[in-house]
């Protein structure tokens, strides 16, 4: 078994297994320097679960504040679980992130099986989530800081705004 990024070990069968957390989620000042930060929100949304699936993601300069929104995303994503709706919220966040080039990101969810599965605290059970989440940590991998987060429902409600938009559309 070899630690791989965000202190998540893959062993030869392919199964994630959790491991220490990245120095950098563990950074006492990464939020107290927050102008050249980027912020990204997101969330997942099926209705019926599984069923019609969306997605939201919300990316901010700076502190999460209207003027410092940067760019939104609302989009279906057919037919699908809440989990996986989670992680392809945070690929498509994150690839939406991308295009600004951020240096430092926080990555907010309020999904706590997301977030812990990210921080090695949680294996990757589900052959449904076991790409997803690879490919999550690809597109982290490129940042070369980040700190991940789980929020309450109440701080990621743009995200869930947008996500919901979607479903309804």
């Amino acid at each position: 078994m070899s630690p791989g990024p965000l202190g998540v070990r893959t062993s030869r069968g392919g199964r994630d297994r959790p491991g220490p957390l990245s120095p950098l989620s563990k950074d006492p000042g990464f939020l107290t320097r927050v102008d050249d930060t980027y912020f990204l929100y997101t969330d997942g949304a099926a209705r019926g679960n599984p069923g019609p699936g969306a997605v939201g993601a919300v990316l901010y300069r700076g502190r999460p504040r209207p003027e410092n929104l940067v760019a939104e995303l609302s989009q279906a994503i057919g037919h699908t679980t809440s989990n996986v709706a989670e992680y392809r919220a945070v690929v498509d966040g994150l690839k939406m992130a991308a295009d600004h080039r951020p240096a430092k990101l926080a990555l907010r969810s309020d999904s706590q099986l997301l977030v812990r599965q990210l921080l090695g605290q949680y294996r990757v059970r589900s052959p449904l989530l076991r790409p997803l989440h690879r490919e999550v940590v690809r597109l982290l991998e490129r940042i070369p800081e980040v700190k991940i987060q789980h929020v309450p429902r109440e701080e990621n409600r743009r995200a869930d705004q947008l996500a919901n938009l979607a479903l309804d559309s």
